[in-house]
């Protein structure tokens, strides 16, 4: 019972805070209550016994991206018109191309894992050598879901080479 009432407070606190996120005109006071809310959820994954997700929670959004928002909020000059220079090397041609050559290998992606046998998850879960929750993440990740795993891999990289681009004035 007293599970119920935190999980449910914390969730109308979660859907407050992101409200306050998206209407809080001040970009920084924004920032904040995202990690407000950050924090919040890793306290619903402690309620929920998943306390490596928390942690996890806690380090990479709590931490590491908010720190990159409030950098990103630090360095842009808000108060500056858009610039109307447009760069002749722009090739949106092969971007486009790329753009739908990853939306196929998505959709080839979603049409083999549902044309795959479902398996039980606690069978899976039984299956598997290892005990413990850290160890099942770990076993899981890099047998069932390791296709998916490593096209988040390579979406994080085409978005890190893409901030260097987009980061640097002359190539």
């Amino acid at each position: 019972m007293v599970e119920t009432i935190v999980f449910y407070t914390l969730s109308a606190l979660i859907l407050g805070l992101g409200v306050a996120v998206i209407t809080t005109p001040n970009t920084v006071h924004s920032v904040l209550f995202l990690v407000m809310n950050f924090l919040c959820v890793a306290v619903i994954y402690v309620v929920l016994e998943a306390e490596f997700l928390a942690v996890i929670q806690v380090l990479v959004y709590a931490g590491g991206i908010v720190v990159l928002y409030l950098f990103v909020v630090m360095l842009v000059n808000l108060k500056r018109d858009p610039e109307a220079h447009q760069d002749p090397r722009r090739l949106s041609l092969v971007g486009l191309a790329l753009a739908g050559a990853v939306l196929l290998e998505l959709a080839g992606i979603v049409v083999y894992s549902y044309s795959r046998e479902p398996s039980a998850p606690v069978a899976a879960a039984a299956a598997s050598p290892v005990q413990g929750n850290v160890e099942q993440i770990g076993w899981l990740l890099y047998t069932d879901y390791l296709i998916p795993f490593e096209v988040a891999s390579v979406l994080l990289l085409v978005a890190m080479v893409g901030a260097i681009v987009l980061a640097k004035r002359e190539l």
